[in-house]
This record gives structure tokens, sequence and C-alpha cells, in this order.
């Protein structure tokens, strides 16, 4: 009798434990009262899509250098820029705020050794990948005034990503105070690696090279953390003060894809917010 009281305890524990992926990521998102944290979920081979919190607005962080990236690709396209163009390495911008000029810190920065760089010039494709795969502040401000951010924004408003706002680079302190801010949500920054998974993000080849891009990702501790060693993550992280995104193109090793993007703030410390990420990661591989 003892043994088959404890078999119905293990049997009830396992009634109401969550086992659906859904109730998985609610457990999570539950697990963590006070924190803010958006999920949103695409299979491309099925149409299936699991999203919480998904229109809920946050500050961008760095996951706008793939719209950024977007925009570049558009121009190359269209031959209004080469990758192999040289441009000028500088540290020297312009606040959208009121025109006052500012620079970057190298040692607030993901890439410090652009810096040396500055007064060189480098190849654009080059700028494109670092501002990609080593998340560089630097690149990215360097990058953007080529293109501007209207393109950027419009180009996002014909994917249907209306809710991506990109104003202005990174580190613009005095336009940061002000609220004017890159902002997004979790679907859509769906919608962009979905449009680049599907090979549509201006043209197939575009979608490749950015695709190509994103895998070669340097920080890894979101979502592939929660996958496999060696499982391919085609993926951009963003993170500031109590905020901190990972999205991107999980590839299975059945050859079937999916989008995820895991947005979260008021995480104090950035790597408890990691762990959340590759949790729901894990969830859906």
């Amino acid at each position: 009798m003892k043994r088959i009281a404890i078999l119905l305890v293990l049997l009830a524990g396992c009634a109401t434990t969550p086992t659906t992926p859904a109730a998985r990521v609610d457990r999570v998102l539950a697990a963590h009262p006070g924190k803010t944290i958006a999920v949103a979920y695409y299979d491309l081979a099925s149409g299936e899509t699991l999203l919480r919190n998904e229109r809920e607005t946050f500050h961008a962080a760095s996951t706008m250098k793939v719209p950024v990236m977007l925009g570049i690709y558009e121009a190359v396209t269209r031959g209004e820029l080469r990758l192999d163009q040289p441009v000028r390495v500088k540290n020297e911008f312009t606040s959208i705020l009121d025109g006052s000029p500012y620079a970057l810190e190298a040692r607030e920065d993901s890439d410090p050794t652009l810096y040396d760089e500055v007064g060189r010039e480098l190849p654009l494709g080059e700028l494109v990948r670092r501002m990609e795969v080593r998340s560089s502040n630097l690149a990215t401000n360097i990058v953007i005034e080529l293109i501007g951010a209207r393109r950027v924004m419009r180009l996002m408003q014909e994917i249907g990503a209306n809710d991506i706002r990109v104003l202005r680079g990174v580190e613009d302190d005095k336009a940061y105070h002000a609220g004017m801010n890159n902002t997004t949500t979790a679907y859509d920054l769906m919608l962009v690696f979905r449009t680049l998974a599907e090979k549509k993000a201006i043209t197939a080849e575009a979608s490749d090279a950015m695709i190509e891009i994103l895998a070669a990702q340097e920080h890894n501790d979101g979502i592939p953390a929660g996958l496999p060693p060696g499982t391919r993550v085609a993926h951009k992280t963003g993170s500031i003060t109590a905020i901190a995104h990972d999205a991107g193109i999980v590839f299975r090793p059945d050859g079937s894809q999916y989008v995820l993007v895991v947005l979260t703030r008021g995480f104090q410390k950035g790597y408890d917010a990691d762990k959340v990420i590759a949790q729901i990661s894990r969830i859906f591989f």
C-alpha cells in the first residue's frame, strides 16, 4: 500500500507539471514577478506561434542594429553603397536632440579595438559585421549615418514592423535622457527575423548574407545557452541597464527553423536575465 501511495503522489505531480510549451513559458514568467518578459515564437514549417506580452514596448538596446543592417543591404542592393567601399572610422557624432557633438568611449563598447582604427578607413562590410557580431557601438554610429534613421524606419514599415522605432545611433546621452530612444516589441522583432528566415529581406541573396553574419554572433549567453552545443543560431542580443534581449533564428538538426524573441526588463544583473532567456529558449528546441 505504501508503494501505491508513493506512485499516486508521483503521478499527481506529473499531472500538475506544465508540459506544453505555452504552460512552461507561463511558468517561467510567473516565477519572476515584477519583471517584464516578452516572448514571440514562430515556427517556419508549421506556422505555429506562441506570444506573450508581444506588443509591450521595450528599449531596443542593440537589437536595433539588425534593422540598420537591413537598411545597409537595401542600399547595397540598389547600388547606392558597396560592401567593399572604404569608410573612414571616426568618433565624432551629433546628438539628435540639439545638434551638439558627442563621442563614444571604448571602455563602454564591446568592440574596443575598433577605436584603434579612428582616422583610418575600413571596408563597409567589415563595419557592418562588427556592428552585429561584436555589437560594436562605434561601427553602428558610423554605419547608420550612411543611410539615415528615416530610411531604416521606412524599411521596417514595409516589413510590417510598425512598432520598431529607430531614431538614432547609440550612446546619444542627451537624446536618451530626453526620451528619444530606439524601441521595439517582441512581435516586431519576430517579423524582422521571420523576413530574414523566409529570404524576403531585400533579396534572397541579401537575406543569406545577413543570416551568415548573425550566425557568427560572439555574444551567446541567451538563446544559444539554452540549446545543445553546436546548434546554429543567427541572432542579435541587446542590453543596457535593467534591459536584456535576444532575438534570432534557430536551426534544428532536422533542417527545420524557428524564430524566437525574448525581451526582458527589470533584471538588475544581466546574467540573471540571460538565464531566463536560455531557460525559455530550451523550451522550444
